[in-house]
């Protein structure tokens, strides 16, 4: 095991250059094949020995790679958790390097999925490795999952994992996000919905007077911004409010018809003072003021698509306990940070299972240009997951 920096330096060479060949095989979520980067890494694993196995959806879609290493006493199961699917490119001629290139320049390894999240899961990888010799001493176990529809939103490696019957459920799980100034202990949830505005077609030209589903869907926009959502609760433990944002308007094609449909999507952050039913509550009342104000021979409809639920774990709680601990033991200074943006953590909390999510290398351009992951302090992320780990294992 890693007993001290230089170790941690010595152990770190081989996790970069494990995520650098997973950032020379491109993994665009919903846009390439995720054979060639999960086979990178089933080659690494097979070269070590470490259990491993494919995770498929409902559909039989490859979807990530499960990584497994029972402890010799009973305990619960903890999981480090990276994806390995990455955001687009993007404009390939604004960037100043190939974003498959997986080099290093001055310290950094750039390419696309340097810092979210390849040289995560190229870690955690190599966490497995280190508690595998060692794997009777431990309670429960450790489980790596390396989740190939993250990007995509529809985290379909973790919901694969959940579901698989054969695989141990987890206690808690760290979600190797970068950043090195804070750990994410929570998130606002949110409700998610479509909405139809209805209203009868007509000639823009004629001389009858016709109110449009433009115009309606319009009118509830401004009933939606208008809405009054309430502020941070004080004493309620939660840091954040919650928020509300129309985020998709779309109907009507060319000048001489205005329409009879309007689609409208809204997205309402949520909080455990404000959760979903709130959300969907309040966007069904701005619905029945539109139809009373600006009635149309259909009324509007509105379509749930998503929900998740809002999470906060306190310091003293795991996993969040032993990713902090582990932080001020090895002389850093990192805070617990709530987020505003959801992650898979509230699709965990959903599931009744606590995660943190981020504490990672410093790192520049996620999801823009020109994305690189600063490789000076790997070491040091390094120890600290480790020491994590073996904290919650009892090693």
């Amino acid at each position: 095991m890693i007993e001290d920096l230089q170790q941690a330096k010595a152990r770190t060479a081989s996790v970069v250059e494990l995520a650098s060949e997973l950032i020379r095989r491109p993994s665009r979520g919903g846009i390439d094949d995720y054979g060639p980067v999960l086979g990178a890494l089933e080659d690494w694993l097979t070269a070590r020995e470490l259990p491993h196995r494919r995770l498929h959806d409902g559909a039989g879609e490859l979807v990530g790679l499960l990584v497994e290493i029972p402890g010799g006493r009973p305990g619960s199961w903890w999981t480090l958790d990276a994806c390995v699917d990455t955001a687009p490119y993007g404009d390939e001629t604004a960037w100043s390097f190939p974003p498959a290139c997986g080099d290093i320049v001055d310290g950094w390894l750039r390419g696309r999925g340097a810092a979210d999240s390849k040289l995560a899961a190229a870690m955690f990888c190599h966490i497995a490795a280190d508690l595998a010799p060692r794997a009777e001493t431990l309670r429960g176990g450790l489980a790596v999952l390396l989740d190939v529809d993250e990007h995509t939103g529809g985290f379909g490696g973790a919901r694969a994992y959940l579901a698989d019957p054969g695989a141990a459920r987890p206690a808690g799980v760290m979600i190797g996000y970068p950043g090195m100034d804070e750990v994410v202990v929570g998130g606002r949830g949110l409700w998610r919905a479509s909405i139809a505005v209805y209203a009868p077609s007509g000639h823009s030209g004629s001389s009858k007077t016709v109110i449009g589903a433009i115009t309606r869907a319009a009118h509830l926009v401004r009933l939606l911004d208008a809405a009054e959502l309430p502020g941070v609760v004080e004493g309620g433990g939660f840091p954040l409010p919650p928020k509300l944002s129309v985020t998709s308007f779309h109907g009507g094609q060319g000048f001489s018809v205005t329409p009879d449909r309007v689609d409208i999507n809204v997205d309402v952050r949520t909080t455990p003072a404000f959760d979903a039913h709130d959300a969907e509550t309040l966007v069904r009342k701005a619905v029945a003021e539109l139809d009373a104000e600006l009635p149309a021979p259909m009324p509007t409809e509105v379509t749930p698509v998503a929900t998740w639920p809002p999470f906060r774990l306190a310091e003293d709680e795991q996993p969040a306990a032993a990713l902090l601990n582990a932080t001020a033991e090895a002389g850093l200074t990192v805070r617990s940070k709530t987020a505003g943006p959801s992650n898979i953590g509230n699709l965990l909390a959903g599931e009744g299972i606590a995660a943190t999510a981020g504490f990672g290398v410093p790192y520049e351009g996620l999801h823009g240009i020109d994305e690189r992951a600063h490789l000076a302090e790997l070491p040091q992320v390094y120890a600290v997951y480790q020491r994590a780990v073996l904290g919650l294992l009892g090693g």
